[in-house]
């Protein structure tokens, strides 16, 4: 039974009128004993008794009427001062505190080191994804070059340095059945910044030439080696050096190449 319906049920009335048994009495005095609420109630109920006591019997001598309270008060066990809970009790509740607030630190800590590693894992995965990207367009480029060289249908001019560049030369592989031209580039020098190498085709009789595309690009493309358009009829091959964008016609002052076919 809750403390409050307890104090209801009426029977403190009866402990402090002393109509309870024995066993009763001593079943309220021990709940008096661990409950204040209890105890208080107790408390006022007698001295509502004594106060009841005084209204209704004003002509009892005083001695008599001490007697009364007396007997009233001493009806059951004394009441027993609470003790103060003891400072060892306050200082274990904030050393639990502490103890938790450092598990929770350690927790959050715990947890960031795991989003780092989460987020160093998926760099490096990127990196690496990156790498692996990279080294395959190397590869196919390699592949390529190896396929260019290694095909025997292919017509191989070589170009001369010129002029402009004596130690400069270059290389042609002209597949007339499928039409496809590549220019090994390997022995021209890095072009200056604003300057770009155009091939052209030429007849030489008239000499004709014909632009058939520009080594863009130069320094990234590790391979130096150019697809550009068909050379048609072509007799000879040159390469010269033009402003970015190209030249309509051969600035042949800057002539780095030449070979005939």
């Amino acid at each position: 039974m809750e403390t409050k319906e307890y104090i209801e049920s009426g029977i403190l009335e009866l402990y402090v009128y002393g109509l309870l048994s024995e066993s009763e009495s001593e079943e309220v005095a021990s709940k008096a004993k661990n409950s204040a609420e209890i105890n208080s109630e107790i408390i006022a109920i007698e001295k509502a008794i004594v106060a009841l006591s005084s209204s209704f019997s004003p002509f009892h001598s005083v001695v008599n009427f001490e007697k009364i309270k007396e007997k009233l008060e001493l009806k059951h066990a004394p009441v027993i001062a609470l003790e103060r809970s003891s400072n060892k009790m306050q200082y274990l509740g904030w050393a639990a505190t502490l103890l938790l607030l450092l598990g929770v630190g350690y927790q959050y800590n715990e947890l960031n080191v795991t989003s780092s590693q989460v987020v160093a894992t998926k760099l490096e995965k990127a990196t690496l994804e990156k790498e692996f990207k990279s080294l395959k367009i190397k590869n196919t480029a390699v592949e390529t070059s190896l396929a260019v060289v290694r095909d025997t249908k292919n017509t191989v001019v070589g170009l001369g340095g010129q002029a402009v560049a004596p130690e400069s030369f270059a290389k042609v592989y002209w597949n007339q059945d499928t039409k496809v031209v590549y220019v090994d580039a390997s022995g021209l020098p890095e072009p200056p910044e604003g300057m770009v190498y155009q091939v052209w085709a030429l007849k030489l009789d008239p000499l004709t030439p014909t632009s058939i595309g520009l080594l863009e690009n130069f320094d990234k493309n590790d391979q130096k080696l150019f697809a550009v358009n068909n050379a048609n009829e072509a007799q000879a091959f040159g390469i010269t050096l033009e402003p970015a964008g190209g030249s309509v016609s051969p600035t042949m002052e800057q002539l780095y190449t030449l070979g005939k076919v």
